[in-house]
């Protein structure tokens, strides 16, 4: 099976997509979490990486396509895989497109006002837990229950970060979405939801 989960930032992308990997068994594959690994390196590249997503940018086409491809050649993704966070541009599900067919696309639908009130929640620790100050919080306030560090919100978080990565997306990724419409592969999914709901309603769309 060899899936694409789309949707704004804070949609819950990532959560679909990593229970949707244990039930087919297949990898989640977060171009997102690759540059951010990335971006830890000392090196010009990882520079670049960085000073882009912590302003809420995309990083080039060509860049994000050539990370995603090289991480579909390794052996776990023979059977399939779920892609989080890419495509986002119309060059890249192209790209996608010349290289590969892809069985569905589900896309997350969450109102705007909601997104940025999750993301502005969200917070993450160095041990890569990530936690929501709302509806998912830590036993301790802003402390890591898994290691005992305290807890940070990404750049990428800060609300007027959120309304730019917001405006970049209704601009660059919205119309993905409808180039998967055109092609009958997309499944639209109420991601306003709570979770398991959503992921009921993805395992009856994606089975049916």
């Amino acid at each position: 099976m060899k899936l694409i989960i789309l949707g704004k930032p804070g949609s819950g992308k990532g959560t679909q997509a990593q229970m949707i990997s244990r039930i087919f068994k297949i990898p989640q594959i977060a171009t997102g979490e690759i540059l951010r690994k990335m971006e830890k390196e000392n090196t010009p590249a990882a520079k670049f990486i960085k000073s882009r997503i912590d302003k809420g940018l995309f990083v080039p086409d060509k860049l994000a396509a050539e990370i995603t491809a090289r991480r579909l050649k390794k052996p776990d993704c023979k059977k399939g895989f779920v892609l989080d966070g890419f495509p986002r541009t119309i060059s890249q599900a192209k790209a996608l497109e010349k290289k590969m067919k892809i069985d569905k696309a589900i896309y997350l639908d969450v109102p705007d006002k909601l997104i940025v009130k999750r993301l502005s929640s969200r917070r993450e620790c160095y041990c890569g837990t990530v936690y929501n100050m709302t509806t998912n919080p830590p036993k301790r306030d802003e402390i890591c229950d898994r290691c005992g560090r305290r807890l940070y919100r990404r750049k990428d978080d800060e609300p007027a970060t959120i309304k730019k990565r917001l405006g970049i997306y209704n601009k660059l990724t919205k119309p993905v979405i409808d180039f998967y419409r055109k092609k009958k592969m997309l499944l639209k999914v109420d991601g306003a939801r709570e979770i398991k709901i959503i992921f009921n309603d993805i395992m009856k769309k994606t089975s049916a």
